[in-house]
């Protein structure tokens, strides 16, 4: 949706594409195949008080779930059989630092994974007698359940570079397993890079660190602090992608990406093309800011790639962003562009996560709103103007209403049995108008169509490309008015 356009250009798009678009041709009642990622729908916040999250999905059905704390000074963990779940599980302090020495200070961005029949948790900490003395460490537990089995402190990730180090994370490309991580290099200047090297055991590096990221530009040294930190790495397409956090942890903290060929040579700097401008960062409408330190999951059909990170709901911090105790764990669905790179979108609104619509017989093509006309559309940037919450009914209970991910309290109303995305006035005509029935896909029960609650018998479908609220008395128009969410 972009205000400064008008609706005669939609009016001058609509009839430049006539000739083409109008359904009824065979490709207007063509069937779709059923989405290979069906839309999946969380409420957030998964869990209060809970930063630098990471949620890993294990072959015994269930996800563990750990994060830092605002003390600092334990390790944690919760498990249950579903993302949402998790959020009401009950959470076991598994190791609590000491109380003098090493590891006796801040404790941070614990991590979970199962490697060769055995789990373990990487995190950093500091000593009792300097709490910044912040190194990696690694601990181990050979139980099947880890929340009720033994740990034990395999000791301190040995890296050449003694110096300030953080948030190691690692994964296998190819056979070769990897550790990614942050460090302070004197040599480089001020803040932390990102790092990788070759593993010989999962708490034990081999071979020289490769440098392949420092922050240069300006989103990456924002609020005063030159950072690269938190690597997490999702692989698709034959590539590698790792995401980090950058900049000062407030409301200007944001996530970048490098991107690797699987097959190139990893430890090589040149292998890594960094995107140049954020790939996820605060988007003031829906109330989040600072969203970053992000890791991966996977929806319980396994159909999904789901984002999991921290933000906070408010942008103005009093004192150090350090002791503000309010990040929160937070997760919802990736999508995956043409080109085979990641789409995070928007860190969307609390409450429900939204979805996509796409089209049964254009599946291609996605409701989106351009200029508050709603309409169907491929390759839809940017990415939100194609997702939409599916809350109750503004009528109340029965119907439903769908709302703009980024633009709350904006829905799909009907007017002049056109389809628009328009606020909320607070009236009944409204609340009629913007509320629907949502029934078995009328072309395929697979899918999902929306009839009209005060035009009864009228459903929302599209028709060269627009989308209106009219009868459905053909099978084309029952196609039309078809639709699967993603």
């Amino acid at each position: 949706m972009r205000p400064d356009f008008t609706r005669r250009t939609i009016l001058g798009l609509m009839a430049g594409s006539a000739a083409a678009a109008f359904t009824g041709i065979s490709a207007g009642t063509a069937r779709a195949a059923v989405p290979a990622s069906p839309g999946v729908t969380y409420t957030n916040t998964i869990a209060e008080q809970r930063a630098d999250p990471h949620i890993f999905k294990h072959t015994d059905g269930f996800y563990y779930f750990t994060a830092t704390v605002p003390a600092y000074d334990r390790i944690v963990l919760r498990r249950a059989t579903t993302i949402q779940g998790l959020t009401s599980a009950a959470e076991t302090t598994i190791w609590t630092r000491p109380a003098t020495g090493t590891m006796g200070g801040y404790i941070w961005a614990p991590e979970i994974h199962f490697i060769d029949g055995k789990w373990y948790i990487y995190f950093a900490a500091g000593d009792a007698n300097n709490v910044w003395h912040i190194r990696p460490y690694v601990m181990e537990c050979a139980d099947a359940n880890p929340i009720t089995g033994t740990w034990t402190v395999k000791g301190r990730i040995a890296l050449p570079l003694d110096t300030f180090s953080l948030d190691a994370t690692t994964f296998a490309v190819n056979g070769t397993r990897y550790l990614a991580w942050a460090q302070n290099d004197p040599a480089v200047g001020t803040g932390t890079n990102l790092y990788i090297a070759q593993m010989s055991s999962p708490w034990t590096i081999t071979g020289t660190p490769v440098m392949i990221s420092r922050p240069t530009a300006a989103w990456e040294t924002a609020g005063g602090a030159t950072v690269n930190e938190g690597p997490a790495v999702i692989q698709k397409n034959g590539k590698v992608f790792m995401t980090f956090s950058a900049a000062a942890t407030s409301a200007v903290y944001c996530m970048g990406m490098l991107t690797a060929s699987a097959s190139a040579n990893l430890l090589s700097a040149s292998s890594w093309a960094k995107n140049p401008n954020p790939v996820f960062a605060s988007f003031a409408a829906t109330s989040q800011y600072g969203p970053g330190h992000n890791q991966f999951t996977v929806s319980e059909d396994g159909k999904s790639d789901i984002l999991v990170y921290h933000d906070r709901s408010y942008k103005d911090i009093s004192g150090s962003p350090l002791n503000d105790p309010n990040r929160r764990t937070r997760v919802q669905k990736i999508y995956w562009n043409a080109d085979g790179t990641p789409n995070f979108g928007i860190p969307v609104a609390d409450g429900a996560t939204p979805v996509r619509l796409s089209s049964y017989n254009y599946p291609d093509k996605f409701i989106r709103h351009w200029e508050y006309r709603a309409k169907l559309e491929a390759n839809v940037a940017p990415l939100a103007d194609s997702q939409f919450r599916v809350v109750t009914g503004l009528t109340g209970s029965g119907t439903v209403s769908l709302e703009s991910a980024n633009f709350p309290g904006y829905f799909l109303r009907h007017k002049n049995n056109e389809v628009w995305v328009e606020k909320n006035d607070g009236t009944a005509l409204f609340a009629g108008d913007a509320s629907y029935m949502a029934r078995a896909g009328l072309a395929d029960s697979a899918g999902v169509s929306y009839e009209s609650f005060n035009l009864p018998g009228r459903y929302i479908r599209h028709y060269n490309y627009l989308l209106y609220v009219q009868a459905v008395t053909t099978t084309t128009a029952q196609a039309d008015a078809t639709f699967y969410t993603q």
